[in-house]
C-alpha cells in the first residue's frame, strides 16, 4: 500500500514517457489523448473519447459493419472539428450529460490550425471524459484481483457451445493432463520435461502488468518465462494428431489460449478449434530460476564455508586464522558492496578470462560463477562473525564446564556442545537465506547484467515500469514474512526451549 502510494501520487506521472518512442513521435492534441489512454493502462485514470462513444452509440443503432458510412454519424463525429458550434450537437450534448452525473470531468482539445485553415500535425480535436482514480480504491481493485481461477464462463463467445472441465491424455507428453474448454487456457494442468515437471494454468497470481519495458505482458509470464532463444522442435499441430505430417516449430502448444477474434485460414488448418494462441518454447533458464540458481549456490557456498571457519576461528581465538578471518569480516563489512563486487570482477575476468556480462558467455555456464561468488562473499564474512561470536559466548558456560570435567576433549565439546548451540541463532535465519534467493541480488544483477528478479527491480525503477515495481514489493515482501513463519518453525524443531503449544514454552 505504501509503495503503490509513493509510486501514483508522489512521482509525476508523465515519467512513464521518457523512455517511450511513441510518445516522442506525436505532437499537439494527439500527444494529449495518448498520454490519458497510457494513463489509463497504468491505473492513474479512467477516460472516455468521444469518438468511442459514438461508435457504440451508432452499433447499437445500425452495426458494426455499415455504422462508419452513416451520414449522421459522419456528421455527429466531425462535429468537434468546429469549436464554435460542437456544444449544440445532440450527440455531443448527450456525452457531456452522461458521463458528467458519472463524475467525470470532460475536456475540450480544440483543433489546431494554421492561418490558411489547414490542420496542424496531429491537431485535430477531440473531445474527452475524465475521472481519476484514488488510491484506496486502486489497491482495492489490486487486492480483488490477485488470485483468479479460470472457469468455463471465461469466454464470452456465442459460438462457444461446448463447454467443460475433463481430463484428456495428452498428446504432447504422452501423460493424462486436465483442459478446459470455456477457460482462457486450454490446458489447465499438464506435465512435461521443464522444471518442476507439472505445470497449470488455472490458478493465476496477479502481480500485475508491466506497460513499459515488457509492453502490456502479465508480471508473473515475465519472471517465469525463459529468456533464451527459441526452441523448435519436430513436431504437430493439433489438426496434424493422427497424420503423419510433421514441422519444426518452437510453439509450446501446452500455452494455447482462446482466440477472440477471427480465426485465420492457416490457423484453421491447424487447429481444431478457436485455442490458437500460443507462446513459444525458449532455451535458457527464467528470470526467477537465474536468480534462484546464482541465490541457492551462492547461500550454499556460503554455509559451506562461513560456519566451519567460524567455528575454527573461535576455537583458535586470538591466533593467527583469528586475526586473518577477522581482517576479512571487517573488510567485507567496511567496504560497499558494490565496490568489492567491481573488484572481484576485474580480479575474475583479468587472472580466469570469465565473462564480466551474463549475455557474452560463450559457454553459458561460466556466467554464472562471478554473480554467484560475488554474492557469497558478503554471506560469508556475517556466518563467519556470528558463529565464532555465538561460540565463543557459549565457552564459559556451566554445560562446558562439566563437559570438561567429565574428561570430554576440547575437539569434542567444540563439535558436539558449543556448535550445536550456537547454531540455534543462525538457524531461524535459514529460510530467509533460501527464499531470499528468489528475489535475486539486486546490486549484483545489476553489474554483471544477470536476467533475474533483482535485476529486473533496477530496471523497472529506471524506466518506471509502476507495475513491476509494485509487483517486486508484492513478491519480497510476501516471500519475508513467509520466511520469518518458516524461521520461527524450524526454531521450535531445533531448540528444545521453545515450543509452539500453550503448555510449553508460554506459548512463544
Amino acid at each position: 500500500m505504501v509503495v503503490m502510494l509513493l509510486v501514483y501520487t508522489m512521482i509525476e506521472r508523465s515519467a512513464i514517457f521518457q523512455q517511450d518512442d511513441v510518445w516522442n513521435k506525436k505532437s499537439n492534441n494527439d500527444r494529449i489523448t495518448y498520454e490519458y489512454a497510457q494513463y489509463q493502462k497504468y491505473g492513474y485514470l479512467t477516460y472516455v473519447d468521444y469518438t468511442s462513444y459514438l461508435r457504440d452509440k451508432y452499433i447499437e443503432k445500425y452495426d458494426a459493419n455499415t455504422y462508419t458510412e452513416k451520414q449522421d454519424y459522419l456528421d455527429d463525429k466531425a462535429v468537434i472539428q468546429d469549436a464554435k458550434a460542437y456544444l449544440k450537437n445532440a450527440s455531443v450534448q448527450e456525452f457531456i450529460s452522461m458521463y458528467e452525473s458519472k463524475g467525470y470531468t470532460i475536456r475540450y482539445l480544440e483543433p489546431l490550425k494554421y492561418r490558411n485553415g489547414g490542420t496542424k500535425p496531429g491537431g485535430n480535436g477531440s473531445l474527452l471524459a475524465i475521472t481519476e482514480k484514488s488510491v484506496v480504491n486502486r489497491l482495492w481493485n489490486y487486492i480483488l484481483g490477485f488470485i483468479t481461477v479460470e472457469t468455463t464462463n471465461d469466454i464470452k463467445d456465442p459460438e462457444l457451445t461446448e463447454r467443460y472441465i475433463r481430463v484428456e491424455k495428452d498428446p504432447y507428453s504422452g501423460l493424462f493432463a486436465v483442459v478446459g474448454s470455456g477457460t482462457q487456457h486450454k490446458y489447465l494442468l499438464y506435465f512435461d520435461s521443464r522444471f518442476p515437471f507439472i505445470h497449470q494454468n488455472w490458478l493465476h497470481l496477479n502481480l500485475g502488468t508491466s506497460y513499459t519495458r515488457f509492453r502490456g505482458q502479465e508480471i508473473t509470464d515475465v519472471i517465469n518465462s525463459p529468456t533464451g532463444d527459441l526452441k523448435p522442435k519436430r513436431q504437430q499441430y493439433p489438426a496434424m494428431l493422427g497424420t503423419d505430417e510433421y514441422v519444426n516449430v518452437a510453439v509450446d502448444f501446452h500455452t494455447l489460449t482462446y482466440n477472440s477474434g477471427i480465426v485465420s485460414d492457416v490457423e484453421k488448418r491447424q487447429f481444431n478449434d478457436k485455442y490458437t494462441v500460443y507462446s513459444y518454447r525458449r532455451t535458457g533458464l527464467s528470470m526467477l530460476e537465474n536468480s534462484f540458481v546464482i541465490g541457492i549456490i551462492a547461500t550454499l557456498i556460503a554455509y559451506a564455508l562461513g560456519l566451519p571457519l567460524g567455528m575454527t576461528m573461535a576455537r583458535h581465538k586470538d591466533g593467527l586464522g583469528d586475526k586473518l578471518g577477522n581482517a576479512y569480516i571487517i573488510f567485507i563489512m567496511a567496504v560497499p558492496s558494490l565496490a568489492y563486487i567491481f573488484m572481484f570482477a576485474a580480479l575474475g575476468t583479468t587472472l580466469f578470462k570469465l565473462p564480466y556480462k551474463f549475455a557474452n558467455a560463450e559457454v553459458p555456464i561460466l556466467a554464472y560463477i562471478l554473480p554467484t561468488i560475488s554474492l557469497s562473499l558478503p554471506s560469508i564474512g556475517s556466518l563467519m562473525k556470528w558463529m565464532r561470536r555465538y561460540m565463543i559466548d557459549q565457552m564459559n558456560s556451566d554445560y562446558v564446564k562439566f563437559a570438561r570435567a567429565e574428561g570430554l576433549s576440547e575437539k569434542e565439546i567444540f563439535n558436539i556442545h558449543i556448535s550445536k548451540n550456537a547454531m540455534i541463532y543462525l538457524v531461524h535465519g535459514i529460510p530467509a537465506s533460501i527464499l531470499g534467493c528468489l528475489t535475486g541480488a539486486i546490486i549484483t544483477e545489476r553489474v554483471y547484467s544477470v536476467p533475474g528478479v533483482g535485476n529486473l527491480l533496477t530496471l523497472a525503477i529506471n524506466s518506471h515500469d509502476n507495475g513491476i515495481i509494485v509487483a517486486c514489493t508484492v513478491f519480497y515482501t510476501s516471500l519475508s514474512i513467509i520466511a520469518l513463519i518458516l524461521g520461527d518453525l524450524l526454531l521450535t524443531k531445533y531448540d528444545p526451549r521453545i515450543s509452539l503449544s500453550e503448555d510449553k514454552g508460554g506459548g512463544r
